[in-house]
């Protein structure tokens, strides 16, 4: 547990009012008293609740966001919704990537705590439970976009994959497509489960058989990934007439796999992505996709997060637990047509 102003105080054998005017170099406490006081409150570590003193004197009005890459263009769109939100509020921003590098993480998370961020916005965290909890340690709160770790974070805004995977299975179902396969992606953790549950619930409600071999896991979620995989499914005896992608990015590697194999999109095999980054509508053919609302759940976060800093007090209780879903739309293009060229 951190170390709070009351615990100085207690030490220090004076009130915890006393504490904090020390600590803000009041000129109403004495030199020595707050020299006394603010070497205690060194010796045990205390760091200032960035929430408490966001609220009273809004010295910081920074947000830390921590990101795995900044290169992803879904990313790119998140962090714009949270920058103009925070901008109308009148924050700053301070982004960071961990790179799935857990040294990264950890200093990061000992520079998101020395900056004094008022809270930190986690964007799709393969994060470690440690270093979630060293944030924690730091008085910080935290909201998560899109988990994809095992970790039960408390505050959380994501994108319904399970409703968006039943979407584009339902879109080829209804093309009359029978043999469907997914493509996920093995470093997805979370999202890659929910997506995969979606799937398996849309192909049993039609009623069609799911091969083992139409569960292929790429290496990663990047164009290479999808390359790999697709190489895979598009080489078994009876090759599937629909590939469902974990997200668009995997769909460019398998336009350029079929592209290899002297395969046609969608003629031969429909092809469908998830996110709708901007570029997936300039693809040849452009791709049918399950459109995230990445702006919006970037502002979102924002939001709460800020709902959360005026809620709550170094004192009192923090705020109730909150998750918030939002749900996309398909988009329908040319990459997904009935089977056989029809």
């Amino acid at each position: 547990m951190p170390v709070t102003i009351k615990d100085i105080a207690k030490i220090a054998g004076v009130s915890h009012t006393t504490v904090s005017r020390a600590l803000h170099d009041s000129p109403i406490i004495a030199p020595n008293t707050i020299q006394r006081i603010k070497k205690i409150a060194n010796e045990q570590g205390y760091l200032p609740s960035a929430v408490a003193r966001g609220l009273k004197t809004r010295q910081s009005r920074a947000l830390g966001v921590i990101v795995s890459s900044i290169a992803d263009p879904f990313w790119g769109e998140v962090l714009q919704g949270i920058d103009d939100t925070l901008h109308a509020a009148g924050y700053s921003l301070i982004v960071a990537a961990s790179r799935r590098d857990k040294q990264r993480e950890k200093e990061i998370v000992r520079a998101m705590g020395e900056r004094r961020v008022d809270g930190v916005i986690l964007c799709s965290p393969p994060f470690s439970v440690e270093h979630g909890r060293s944030l924690q340690e730091y008085g910080l709160p935290i909201v998560v976009v899109n988990n994809q770790s095992a970790e039960d974070f408390h505050y959380s805004i994501y994108n319904d994959n399970e409703y968006g995977m039943r979407q584009i299975v339902r879109h080829l179902v209804n093309l009359g497509h029978r043999r469907i396969a997914f493509l996920g992606n093995r470093q997805g953790g979370l999202t890659t489960q929910e997506r995969e549950n979606g799937f398996r619930a849309e192909m049993q409600a039609a009623g069609l058989p799911i091969p083992e071999a139409y569960i292929c896991m790429g290496p990663d979620s990047t164009p290479e990934g999808g390359f790999t995989g697709a190489q895979k499914l598009i080489a078994i005896s009876e090759r599937p007439t629909g590939i469902v992608c974990y997200n668009d990015h995997m769909a460019i590697g398998v336009y350029s796999a079929m592209y290899h194999a002297d395969l046609r999109v969608p003629q031969d095999v429909s092809v469908v992505g998830f996110d709708n980054i901007f570029i997936s509508a300039y693809l040849i053919p452009p791709l049918t996709t399950f459109h995230q609302p990445m702006y919006h759940l970037g502002s979102e976060a924002v939001k709460l997060l800020l709902c959360m800093l005026e809620q709550h007090s170094e004192d009192g209780p923090p705020p109730a637990p909150q998750s918030i879903c939002l749900r996309g739309e398909l988009v329908v293009r040319a990459s997904t047509m009935q089977p056989g060229g029809f």
